[in-house]
């Protein structure tokens, strides 16, 4: 099975919905820019530290050309 995610909350939705999920071996793809959280800083060290190790981290741009291929 193959998630992807995208969200408001990154510190809080994406984060726990994408740790639950790679629990249960899912393949994740999160959607960069599509992600949102209200400190840009805690934001950006889950998409460039914390999800990689789990996760896909691509934009949504990427993900289209990817499946349109």
């Amino acid at each position: 099975h193959h998630l992807l995610l995208a969200g408001i909350a990154t510190s809080g939705v994406v984060l726990s919905t994408l740790r639950e999920a790679a629990d249960k071996d899912y393949q994740l793809t999160v959607l960069s820019d599509l992600c949102a959280d209200p400190d840009a800083e805690v934001h950006s060290v889950l998409l460039e530290k914390v999800f990689p190790r789990q996760a896909a981290v691509i934009s949504s741009e990427q993900w289209i050309q990817e499946i349109v291929k």
